[in-house]
C-alpha cells in the first residue's frame, strides 16, 4: 500500500471514530449532526487523498452519471461513509433517508434543495450548494434533492448503510405520489 493510501485510511478511520463518539455522547440531534458535519469537513479538506483518480466517476455511456464508493462501514452496518464521484448531469428527486445523513464537499459543487412534505407533494423551502468547506446535514425525516452539473467528489455519511434503508421514500412528481426508493445499484467496495 502506498503512502497516500495509508494516509487516506488513517484519516478515514480517525474521522469515523470521532463521528461514532459524537453520536454516542450527543445522540442524533441537529446540534450533533452539525458537529459530525464539521468533522467530515476536516476530512474533506484533505483533497489530495480523495481525487477522481482514486475514485473515478462512471465510464462515459454508463447508465448512471454518479457512483458511490464505500470507504467505511461498521460490521453492524452503522456509520457508513461513501465517496460520491460524479461526472455531472446527475440529480435525484426529493427524498428522505430514514437515518441521519451528512454530505460535505471535497471538490466540485452539488446543489441541495430542501423540502417540506405538503398535501400536494413537496414544497421547496430553501437550498444550499455543497462544495469544499461546506456541507449539509439531515435528520431521518428531512427531505432534499441533489443536483450535479459538473464533475465532483464529496462525502455522504449515513447513520445506517444505504442497503439497509428499505423504507426510503422519494416523491415521483409525474405521478404525484410517494414511492419507496429501490436499492442503490452502484455502490463500489473501496474499504481497505
Amino acid at each position: 500500500m502506498d503512502k497516500r493510501a495509508i494516509a487516506r485510511n488513517q484519516e478515514i478511520e480517525a474521522a469515523v471514530a470521532d463521528v461514532r463518539q459524537i453520536e454516542k455522547k450527543d445522540g442524533v440531534t441537529r446540534a450533533s449532526l452539525e458537529k459530525i458535519k464539521q468533522r467530515l469537513m476536516r476530512l474533506a479538506a484533505r483533497q489530495e487523498l480523495f481525487t477522481s483518480a482514486d475514485y473515478p466517476p462512471p465510464q462515459p455511456g454508463s447508465k448512471r452519471n454518479s457512483c458511490l464508493y464505500r470507504v467505511s462501514e461498521d460490521t453492524d452496518h452503522r456509520f457508513a461513509l461513501y465517496v460520491n464521484s460524479s461526472d455531472g448531469n446527475y440529480g435525484t428527486p426529493a427524498h428522505n433517508h430514514t437515518t441521519w445523513a451528512v454530505i460535505v464537499g471535497v471538490s466540485g459543487e452539488e446543489l441541495n434543495r430542501f423540502y417540506d412534505r405538503v398535501d400536494s407533494g413537496v414544497k421547496e423551502k430553501g437550498n444550499a450548494v455543497v462544495k469544499q468547506g461546506t456541507g449539509v446535514a439531515f435528520m431521518p425525516e428531512d427531505l432534499h434533492s441533489i443536483h450535479i452539473e459538473a464533475p465532483l467528489i464529496n462525502f455522504h455519511m449515513y447513520g445506517l448503510a444505504l442497503e439497509e434503508l428499505h423504507q426510503r421514500e422519494y416523491y415521483k412528481a409525474e405521478e404525484r405520489a410517494w414511492k419507496v426508493f429501490p436499492p442503490h445499484s452502484d455502490i463500489r467496495e473501496a474499504r481497505s
